[in-house]
């Protein structure tokens, strides 16, 4: 049992909310950032009267290999939640392959055992761009290469399109890099080849069950081979472009690739599978697919007996899927597990898209409650819709929700995700991420009536950055790229390096405490102190500092 210890130095009457604004960070002023150019009169007023600073909220502060990589919401929840830094899933596996760890476990062996002894083919499923947020490509290279050192023959490659955490129209980039890969193996008389395709937000990688038919259409191109034939994916690529000039990689449709009529790389009993992506979120589904016996999401018209890995343990609670290459972070001792032993009821809430981020990710990876006396879950149902095309999404709802359970005075602790900054800015609509903006600071004026009618507190976070710099920018003019054919500016749909906002608003507030400028480099691990504080318990002694001191 992990006990807080009450300090009673900062009491409320009312409960303790916290509000994550996914994707909305702190960025240059200017006409790509739709934070700036959204109408948002109660986060401005808040930021000059309420006790207000910026933190980190990607590289290192999140656990990712260095400061170049940009923040994501698993991480961020999982910094949130912990109180600590622990390394993430693009470092550990880039660790575990540049050490040759992974080569070594039994999974390993296992995955190639059949490719060389039968001459069966090893499968590679998986998000192909360097984003480093789900998958890198530098990651299924290395792994590829040991493959054939170890004597693997036949080898498929199934990509994903990313177009999202990287620019939204650079698929052929990653595409070219990889053919140009694989034809060093063909040299060789092996039958390397890309086998499949599509765009990560229509094929494969659909998250919280929100629409399984993406997980279909992945199945079929996958595993059935019944994708739109193509004979190469840069064809395929370069035909949906010409048929529709406005698509973006993410949305480009399903594909097989055929040699004289026939899939060059269905998935066959007595086949290895590896999904490389690390990231759990969008790799949960397909792996159930592969793994369940009993599975009523689709028809998967048949079921290859395959060895199947994913690059990582998706869900350590629900053991899914059973083999992976790497362990993925043990993080324990996390704030709900500390008020759940403390007796301390907790609320939870978002919409679909972001439902794991306030219970999984936050919990530290962790599928069930720690105890179901004190904690209580509640998912609205996402909407099936680019987001662009309904960018309120279903704030109001939350917040619905959210107002009722704070007037029932029921709950110490409510936490929720407002998904709209993320979802929205993703589609690279600057117009659409704009209205998200200003839905989010409609929805905290209706919750903060609220707060300040039971005398709560709300602290007012975002996990990382994104519908803040709507434009893709030259690195070396710092100024926004254009497009060559149209003359606009490139819209950037990736998460951003931008610092992310934190807002104490406390309507009772009487001098008990300060923000501590002292701390160093403050980021996303060191919200959860700062909650205890508020909450009026001491922090664990190996939490990362409080953003607050007390002044009496």
């Amino acid at each position: 049992m992990n006990k807080l210890k009450k300090n009673n130095i900062i009491k409320r009457k009312g409960p303790l909310v916290l509000v994550i604004m996914d994707g909305m960070g702190i960025g240059e002023e200017n006409e790509g950032n739709a934070f700036y150019l959204a109408r948002t009169p109660n986060l401005s007023s808040m930021m000059k009267t309420c006790p207000y600073i910026t933190l980190k909220a990607h590289g290192t502060a999140v656990g990712l290999p260095s400061d170049a990589d940009m923040g994501n919401s698993e991480v961020g929840h999982n910094a949130l939640g912990a109180g600590r830094i622990f390394d993430q899933g693009a470092k550990l596996v880039s660790n575990a392959i540049a050490s040759g760890n992974v080569f070594l476990t039994e999974t390993w062996k296992e995955l190639i055992s059949g490719p060389i002894k039968d001459a069966n083919t090893l499968h590679f499923i998986g998000l192909l761009s360097d984003g480093n947020v789900h998958s890198h490509i530098d990651h299924l290279l290395q792994i590829i290469k040991k493959a054939e050192i170890d004597g693997v023959k036949n080898l498929m490659v199934h990509i994903l399109l990313d177009g999202r955490d990287v620019p939204e129209t650079s698929a052929l980039i990653y595409v070219k890099q990889l053919e140009d890969f694989l034809e060093i193996y063909k040299a060789k008389g092996l039958n390397f080849r890309i086998a499949s395709g599509g765009g990560r937000m229509v094929t494969t990688m659909d998250r919280y069950e929100a629409d399984w038919d993406i997980v279909k259409r992945g199945w079929e191109a996958h595993v059935l081979g019944k994708g739109r034939p193509f004979k190469s994916a840069t064809e395929a690529i370069e035909t949906f472009r010409q048929e529709d000039p406005k698509i973006t990689d993410q949305y480009l449709p399903s594909f097989t690739i055929v040699d004289k009529g026939k899939p060059v790389g269905t998935i066959e009993d007595g086949d290895s599978v590896i999904l490389f992506n690390f990231r759990g979120d969008r790799a949960i589904e397909l792996t159930k697919a592969f793994e369940q016996d009993s599975f009523k999401h689709f028809d998967r018209e048949r079921m290859p007996d395959v060895v199947f890995a994913g690059m990582m343990q998706y869900d350590g609670d629900l053991k899914i899927p059973k083999k992976f290459l790497v362990f993925p972070p043990s993080i324990d001792k996390t704030i709900s597990e500390y008020l759940a032993d403390s007796g301390i009821k907790q609320y939870a809430i978002s919409e679909t898209q972001k439902f794991g981020h306030v219970t999984y990710f936050w919990n530290g990876n962790r599928t069930e409650k720690f105890n179901d006396r004190f904690e209580t879950y509640f998912e609205v149902p996402s909407d099936k819709i680019e987001f662009n095309e309904r960018p309120w999404m279903k704030a109001a709802e939350i917040t619905d929700k959210v107002i009722e359970i704070i007037e029932s005075g029921e709950f110490e602790f409510i936490r929720l995700n407002y998904p709209n900054g993320d979802m929205v800015g993703h589609t690279g609509d600057l117009e659409a991420a704009v209205i998200a903006a200003e839905t989010v600071d409609i929805s905290l004026k209706r919750l903060l009536e609220a707060v300040e009618k039971v005398e709560g507190i709300a602290f007012i976070t975002a996990d990382h950055g994104n519908l803040d710099e709507m434009f893709e920018i030259d690195a070396k003019t710092g100024s926004f790229i254009k497009d060559s054919k149209t003359g606009k500016y490139k819209s950037k749909t990736a998460h951003t390096l931008n610092p992310v906002p934190v807002i104490i608003y406390d309507p009772k507030y009487n001098g008990e405490y300060e923000l501590d400028r002292a701390v160093k480099d403050p980021g996303l691990g060191n919200v959860a102190a700062t909650l205890l504080n508020l909450l009026g318990y001491d922090a664990p002694a190996d939490y990362l500092p409080s953003l607050i001191r007390y002044k009496v």
